[in-house]
């Protein structure tokens, strides 16, 4: 695992933007940045791939327990009126794209350790894709990349789609400033398309509710299918979600409730209880102290870094602000980052349906937040 330094080609802005990367950069600096490059061996890489489907395999399994305790799911940060519905999307194993990316801090040498797990409303997912591959192929052609993500979704788009009522599904975002959520939200509506699904789009804020609880797009038509890039932590808290409870199995939804189960932090700690000591986990627990002096401490529910604090033998090494819950903590021991030049890369390795998918890094300080760049990568033998 090396990182290049390189010269990004002459009309970058315009070439990832044609893809679809309108947030490429702001009056801070460059998000997408191609002054530099990771380069694995392809045994690296093998390495990555066990790993990200030894973890998927961990978190079904402690998917089972957590929906069998009601003490596990609240310590999940999902609400008590959502145990029964989120329990039963998971017996039931409603249908989904089953789609993540699992953050793993790695060197390259040893195993690769699990940071965290983001599986409801992933980001990154673009950037990692499509637009790292066409940046391989003009400035490394002979050069190889993890990377089957693009067409892992467009097969789980047709496993999928004679689950969905009449082969329609609709598409619903938040109104972003930067047209993150939009670009992404796009770019899986036009896959389903492709995958021989109706489409249909629509902001977040326009969906209604009929007299009978059922939700309803702008021209009330009643939506039998919904992927929306919008957090369930979120929406279940919301008077919207309370609305939307004695009905909310009449729609399919993508990615289903039982996706609470596992984009919370508090599963790491479940995690870590269950298989202790697995090469690819770092010690976890809701008591301070109990994974030692260096640790990591994260709210159960949080995004992109926020209320996060590193901490070593007393001494605060970083802090990251926010507005999450920071009464509801999972401590994480600290896993030695390696600095390869510009900062500490992560890991993003994707998974969709079990199966190791793509690999996107990102690079920031101690705590990897929402300034971080992102990094594209090349396999070199």
């Amino acid at each position: 695992m090396r990182r290049l330094a390189l010269k990004p080609r002459a009309d970058w802005q315009a070439a990832v933007a044609e893809l679809g990367l309108l947030w490429h950069s702001d009056a801070e600096g460059a998000y997408w940045d191609e002054s530099a490059a990771y380069a694995f061996s392809m045994a690296q890489i093998e390495v990555i791939e066990d790993a990200t489907e030894a973890v998927h395999r961990l978190y079904v399994e402690a998917a089972d327990v957590i929906v069998r305790d009601d003490l596990l799911m609240s310590s999940c940060g999902i609400p008590a009126a959502w145990h029964g519905p989120v329990r039963e999307a998971w017996r039931r194993r409603s249908p989904a794209l089953d789609f993540g990316r699992f953050d793993f801090a790695w060197d390259g040498t040893g195993d690769p350790k699990l940071l965290e797990y983001n599986c409801d409303t992933p980001t990154s997912l673009l950037e990692t894709s499509i637009v790292q591959w066409f940046w391989k192929e003009e400035v490394f052609p002979q050069a190889d990349q993890f990377n089957s993500l693009h067409e892992k979704l467009l097969a789980r788009w047709q496993t999928i789609a004679g689950a969905l009522p009449g082969r329609r599904v609709w598409f619903t975002h938040f109104a972003d400033h930067a047209h993150e959520d939009t670009m992404t939200t796009t770019y899986l509506r036009d896959l389903a398309g492709q995958a021989g699904l109706e489409t249909f789009g629509l902001l977040i804020d326009q969906i209604g509710i009929d007299a009978e609880g059922h939700i309803l797009d702008q021209d009330d038509y009643r939506i039998s299918a919904l992927f929306k890039l919008y957090p369930w932590e979120w929406l279940a808290t919301e008077e919207f979600g309370a609305a939307i409870l004695p009905h909310l199995h009449d729609t399919v939804w993508l990615e289903p409730a039982w996706k609470m189960l596992w984009s919370n932090k508090a599963v790491l700690a479940v995690l870590w209880d269950m298989f202790p000591r697995h090469r690819n986990l770092l010690p976890a627990s809701f008591i301070p102290g109990a994974v030692g002096p260096d640790y990591v401490a994260k709210p159960v529910l949080a995004r992109e870094g926020a209320n996060i604090e590193v901490v070593s033998h007393g001494e605060v090494l970083a802090r990251s602000g926010g507005n999450y819950d920071a009464s509801r903590m999972v401590f994480q021991q600290r896993y030695p980052l390696k600095d390869f030049g510009r900062g500490y890369p992560v890991l993003g390795s994707w998974v969709v349906a079990g199966e190791a998918a793509g690999l996107g890094i990102r690079e920031d300080g101690l705590i990897t937040g929402n300034r971080a760049r992102f990094i594209p990568h090349i396999i070199e033998d």
